[in-house]
């Protein structure tokens, strides 16, 4: 067959399918074309999940009728002045987004410069354009794109429900009203109440971003948000990222951005979760809404058709300044837990079908932004005074002195007043209650601790079992353990292969105390297993550290003097992260005595 040059039509219909993969990548294109002419407003209304109409107005500089005219032509653009593609500083600069939309559908713009008599209007059904006409509107654009697809109905296949593709929408503008929150945004149709979103220029741009912020992902958001500015070479990254408590089940409610254009990169969303390793089971993910200024030159925005992944041209700076970053604010969190936690305990009391009462929300929500990020190694580990065996004798502490009292009640996690089912630490604060769950609570300390001793110069302290201990595991297990035993020999574990099945236990961590040795062993084999061959001790720390924790900690069932309760909650206030074990879930409630007050209608 002899090579020839594609239809004009052709070629739009495969642009096409590149920029326009479903209704929402069509409203990202016109709301972008809508901000990159200067708009204060951005009204969307969308029919049929998009596949029916999509409208699209703003009040930005507008067109005259040459610009109208060239606008649906391919990659023309009025977003390179200096064609200098090494410095976007746009949103979109191909010029391919209007010449494919009107190859598979019926699309009309309506346009009026700014200082402009008249308004004029184009039209494009299925790649035929028509001549341009006079209309009537104020300044600004109005594009409307009907029958999305009708020119390629074997696109249509492939589209989900309409009320699928209507919250891909609303995901597309809820992102774009993240990163600009001095343009309002308006999303409506489908019977719904979809969005709005006023602008914020009355505000200060760090009020007003906050403000935009808690419109879009809501109170909870903002009352259990960290602040993230930090700077590096050149690089800057603000934003908020949620405390490890406040996780979610999908990663639908991170937002990264990077030169205020929204994008969903690997590398990004890598480096946030690698960021959470230490505080997040792997189905559970942090919520945050990260912003990352660089200069144009070291990012390439033109690696995806849609602009929804970039090419930074130093990846390794921009994954450990964000990975820093992130820690360094969780580090400065201490042991602060979301309030949620408290709000779900609060509901836990109510009646089925009780109306939710209002949760007293702290002063202050939004936390103060750290101190600028440092990657020292004193960020990254603190002493930890709390041993890990508790072999006291049970027995009862004497009262405290009022004096003392008095004190111990201003303290963040206040005075022991009890256990509860040999599981839980009751605490009374000034303002309240706390509630800690000891097995949990001690686990992430030790889990600190153990981190701590690994980066410390002599590595972590082993002590010499007096018996050693012969554990049998079944399948490859012995194997396998056997095979990782110079890295569990960091780690403070000395293992050797003893026959057939089975492995020996020499030496074992003394931050460790008493510990189940044949049920560390096994549950290591089974970590180890789920590894796979490929791991390394470096990359797979956590895991094998929270497996070790978890052994060493207090359990259920133990019973606590009020000198062990005590020490507990103090190394809890002194220890970074200990809001949360080491899979995310909170080691402490704190109800406020507002809330529960409302809980017996004092209130």
């Amino acid at each position: 067959m002899r090579i020839r040059r594609l239809s004009e039509s052709t070629v739009n219909r495969i642009a096409a399918g590149e920029v326009v993969e479903r209704p929402a990548s069509a409203v990202k294109e016109l709301v972008e074309n809508a901000m990159d002419a200067g708009a204060g407003r951005v009204d969307v209304v969308v029919e049929g999940g998009g596949r029916r109409l999509i409208r699209v107005a703003d009040d930005g500089f507008g067109m005259s009728p040459g610009e109208l005219e060239l606008a649906v032509e391919r990659h023309a653009t009025s977003k390179l002045p200096d064609d200098d593609l090494d410095d976007i500083k746009s949103f979109g600069f191909r010029g391919e987004a209007l010449p494919s939309i009107g190859a598979v559908a019926r699309l009309e713009i309506t346009s009026r410069a700014k200082d402009a008599g008249d308004a004029w209007a184009i039209r494009v059904d299925g790649g035929n354009r028509r001549a341009i006409e006079p209309a009537a509107i104020n300044q600004g654009t109005r594009v409307e794109v009907r029958d999305l697809f009708y020119a390629t109905p074997a696109r249509l296949k492939f589209l989900k429900t309409e009320q699928a593709e209507y919250q891909a929408i609303a995901d597309v503008i809820r992102r774009l009203a993240l990163a600009h929150p001095d343009v309002g945004f308006t999303l409506s149709g489908e019977g719904r109440g979809g969005l709005r979103f006023p602008s914020e220029t009355a505000l200060d741009p760090e009020d007003a971003r906050r403000s935009r912020i808690a419109a879009v992902l809501g109170r909870d958001f903002a009352d259990n948000a960290l602040t993230i500015d930090a700077e590096r070479e050149g690089l800057h990254l603000t934003g908020f990222a949620s405390l490890p408590t406040y996780a979610r089940a999908t990663s639908t409610q991170q937002f990264l951005f990077v030169n205020g254009r929204p994008v969903k990169d690997k590398l990004l969303n890598g480096a946030v979760r690698g960021a959470y390793a230490d505080f997040l089971a792997r189905d559970r993910h942090p919520a945050v809404v990260l912003f990352l200024t660089i200069d144009g030159r070291h990012v390439d925005v033109n690696v995806h058709p849609a602009k929804a992944e970039v090419r930074f041209r130093d990846p390794g700076l921009v994954r450990g300044l964000i990975v820093g970053a992130l820690r360094h604010a969780l580090g400065a969190a201490g042991h602060r837990a979301s309030t949620t936690v408290a709000d779900a305990a609060l509901g836990s009391f109510r009646p089925a079908g009780a109306p939710s009462l209002p949760l007293a929300r702290p002063a202050g929500a939004w936390s103060t932004a750290p101190a600028p990020y440092r990657p020292t190694l004193s960020e990254r580990t603190a002493a930890y005074a709390f041993q890990a065996p508790m072999d006291a004798t049970p027995g009862v502490a004497a009262v405290p002195s009022a004096a003392t009292e008095d004190q111990g009640l201003d303290l963040p996690l206040g005075v022991p007043r009890g256990q509860l089912h040999l599981t839980y630490i009751v605490a009374e604060t000034r303002n309240g209650l706390i509630l800690v769950d000891q097995h949990a609570a001690h686990e992430r300390l030790v889990y600190e601790r153990m981190k701590k001793a690994i980066a410390a110069e002599g590595g972590v302290k082993r002590q010499v079992l007096l018996i050693p201990e012969v554990v049998d595991l079944d399948g490859d297990g012995a194997a396998r353990v056997a095979e990782r035993a110079a890295d569990l020999e960091a780690l403070g574990l000395v293992v050797e292969p003893f026959g057939q099945g089975a492995v020996v236990v020499r030496e074992v961590p003394v931050l460790l105390g008493k510990v189940d040795v044949p049920g560390l062993i096994r549950d290591l084999s089974d970590e180890i297993a789920e590894m796979g061959d490929g791991f390394a001790l470096k990359e797979r720390l956590a895991d094998v550290c929270g497996t070790l924790a978890c052994h060493s900690a207090v359990r259920a069932g133990r019973r606590l003097t009020f000198p062990e309760m005590d020490a507990l909650l103090r190394e809890m206030e002194a220890t970074p992260h200990s809001g949360q074990c080491n899979h995310g879930r909170p080691t402490y409630v704190e109800l406020n005595l507002p809330d529960i007050e409302r809980l017996f209608g004092r209130r």
